[in-house]
Parts: C-alpha cells; sequence; structure tokens
C-alpha cells in the first residue's frame, strides 16, 4: 500500500502531428490499433505493482476529463492539474507533495504516460525489484532509473552510462550504480556507445523513495522545495488548487534529469530488456509497426506502387494512392497533412512551431 505511480500526461506529442493536436493528444490515442491509448496501457501495466488508488496522474485541465474518460477507475482528485508546462521537475514536485500528504513514508515510480512496452511480466519484476531496493534503510536516499539494454545505435534517446568493470560480472537485471547521464548523441556516438557495452538507454522512468526525492529536491532544486513547503498543508485540501495555481509557474523550468539526477551522487540504475519503446517519433512508430514486402509501414485505405521503406498513415474516411515514395512519411488527419522525409522527422516540432505562427 506505500506504493505510489506518477504519470506525467501533460504533453501535446508535436513530434506525432498531425495524429496528436493540442485538442487530443498522443497519450490518449491508439496508434497502432491494439484498441488501448497509451495511458490506458500505462496505468493496466503498473497496475499489478501499485494498488488503483495511489494512481496520480498529472496534466493540465484541458485534459482532465480525457484522462478520467480513458482510466474510469480513478477518482476525480487523482488527476492533478497543471496550470502550465513547466518541464518534469515542478510536475514531479506536485505529486509527490501531494503524495506526502496521504502517505509520508512513500516509495514512488513516476513514468511518462506513451511508453511502449511488449513484455509486461517481466517490466512488472523490474519495477518490484526497484521498490524493494528503495524500501531499504540503507538506501532510502537512492534515486534509481530503469535503463533498457539498446539493440542499435540510437539517436533519439539518451544514455546512462554505468562502470565498465560492472558488466564484466555479467548482464543480468540488477540495481547497478550510475556513472553519468549522455545527452542524445549523434550517430557515430551511438555507435561509440553501443560497442562500448556499458551503456543503457534512458528510459524515463524513476522509482525512489519519499525521504530519497524529497532530500534531493531540497539540496539540488531549493528554491523550488521552499515553494512547494510553504504550501504544505494545502495538500489533500481544497485549498491546494489555488495554491498551485500561485506557485507553480514560479518553478524553475527545468527537467528532473538536469536538475536532481544529473547532480546526485546516489544515482542508480536496474538495466533491463522488457520490449521498451518510447513511442515519441513517427520513426519510432515506424519501427515498432508491421511492414508490407517492400518495408513500408501503413494504416488505412491506401493504394501504394513502387514506393520502400515509408511511413503512410490516413485516417479512416479517407482514400489515397501513393507512388514513388521511398524513406518518406505522409500522415493525415482532420483536414492536417504532413509529408516530408522520414530522416527529418525531428524536424517536426519545429515546423509545427512555424505552422501555429502563422
Amino acid at each position: 500500500m506505500q506504493n505510489y505511480c506518477i504519470i506525467m500526461a501533460g504533453g501535446i506529442g508535436s513530434r506525432f502531428w498531425p495524429l496528436s493536436k493540442n485538442n487530443y493528444p498522443k497519450q490518449f490515442l491508439d496508434i497502432f490499433g491494439t484498441g488501448k491509448s497509451f495511458i490506458r496501457g500505462t496505468f493496466e501495466r503498473f497496475l499489478p505493482v501499485v494498488p488503483v488508488e495511489n494512481f496520480l496522474v498529472v496534466t493540465n485541465e484541458n485534459y482532465r476529463a480525457l484522462v478520467l474518460e480513458h482510466l474510469p477507475e480513478l477518482k476525480a482528485d487523482q488527476v492533478l492539474c497543471e496550470p502550465m508546462r513547466r518541464n518534469t521537475a515542478p510536475c514531479i514536485a506536485y505529486a509527490t507533495y501531494r503524495i506526502k500528504s496521504l502517505t509520508p513514508e512513500a516509495n514512488i515510480v513516476v513514468t511518462p504516460a506513451d511508453h511502449l512496452v511488449t513484455n509486461e511480466r517481466e517490466f512488472q519484476r523490474i519495477i518490484q525489484m526497484g521498490f524493494d531496493f528503495v524500501s531499504q534503510p540503507d538506501y532510502k536516499d537512492a534515486l534509481l532509473t530503469i535503463g533498457i539494454n539498446p539493440s542499435r545505435p540510437e539517436t533519439g534517446y539518451g544514455y546512462i552510462e554505468v562502470p565498465s568493470d560492472v558488466m564484466q560480472q555479467g548482464r543480468e537485471s540488477r540495481v547497478v550504480s550510475v556513472a553519468s547521464f549522455k545527452e542524445k548523441p549523434d550517430l557515430e556516438g551511438a555507435k561509440k556507445f553501443l560497442a562500448a557495452g556499458n551503456y543503457f538507454w534512458n528510459s524515463g522512468i524513476f522509482i525512489w523513495s519519499m525521504e530519497g526525492i524529497l532530500d534531493a529536491y531540497h539540496l539540488f532544486l531549493p528554491e523550488m522545495a521552499a515553494l512547494f513547503d510553504s504550501g504544505a498543508a494545502s495538500f489533500g485540501t481544497p485549498r491546494e488548487q489555488a495554491f498551485i495555481n500561485e506557485k507553480f509557474p514560479q518553478c524553475e523550468n527545468i527537467s528532473i534529469d538536469y536538475g536532481v539526477m544529473e547532480r546526485s551522487q546516489s544515482r542508480y540504475t536496474i538495466p533491463a530488456d522488457f520490449g521498451w519503446s518510447d513511442i515519441g517519433t513517427w520513426g519510432s512508430f515506424y519501427t515498432h509497426a508491421a511492414h508490407d514486402a517492400d518495408g513500408n509501414a501503413l494504416l488505412g485505405n491506401i493504394v501504394v506502387r513502387e514506393s520502400r521503406d515509408s511511413v503512410i498513415n490516413i485516417e479512416e474516411g479517407t482514400e489515397a494512392i501513393v507512388q514513388g515514395l521511398d524513406n518518406c512519411l505522409v500522415a493525415y488527419r482532420d483536414r492536417s497533412l504532413l509529408v516530408c522525409r522520414l530522416s527529418d522527422e525531428q524536424r517536426i516540432k519545429e515546423w509545427v512551431e512555424a505552422l501555429g505562427s502563422k
């Protein structure tokens, strides 16, 4: 009953435009046609290790109704609404202080809402291993992140470096110390990480004790901690939202990775392999989607000729004929069309911002 799960679900997923938009972002989509949205799959994945009453979803007011529609098991007060986007450190702090008002000795797992996991039983084993680790008295200050055994030189993920001698003891999943965190590399850097054998993808899933994470906020983000401390008596009361609306915009716009994890000396990881992917881009969608004989990932009423290694995703009720594409992306939703080289997908966010400015 001390295990809590914070699901971060406030992003708009602009790199998945035009499927993901402000009014209906990626976490609420069933992109692979499985019958479940990303947020629904995330919730069900954690249910075996976290009681339903111990989930908190952090989002914004525009998505409150969508969260409750996709997760009807939750009560309205389990959906926390940020007044504005301020990155992951303020988001996690908000939910943590709410949990503290309920269970001061809690252990917490933090996860984005939009990951893909294919081996859920192994996933749950790893999460429970993490809970067991941070609940030990000697490791109350531990900040744990889940690492993923890399299968390719991926440039879209950050990396976790562990001491090279640790890997000589075997690659089975266990808690190991973290030597450093690495930003998303270029292709050559990713190849070097893969060849070295002691680098893992950073999944963005974190596990820690209440004591450990609060101590870290006070040490590394003292101004942010002071803001939330000033309203400690408001959390879990009718005054909470007014306090958050006033103070949350004053928080530094910083990620938990930059603000806490990279500064800590008590950081650990569990290198794991449970079929994980951060489906954050069309390229990651292509990797995990079914392909035709020419390597195309197709969804919709489409006739394709002389095209290879492309993504063509057309909404229901629309017809398309596509010819002569190679490594391209075509996506159509809600009267919005995207056509680009698949290799240029990292620029989609920039293009969407340009479109919005017009």
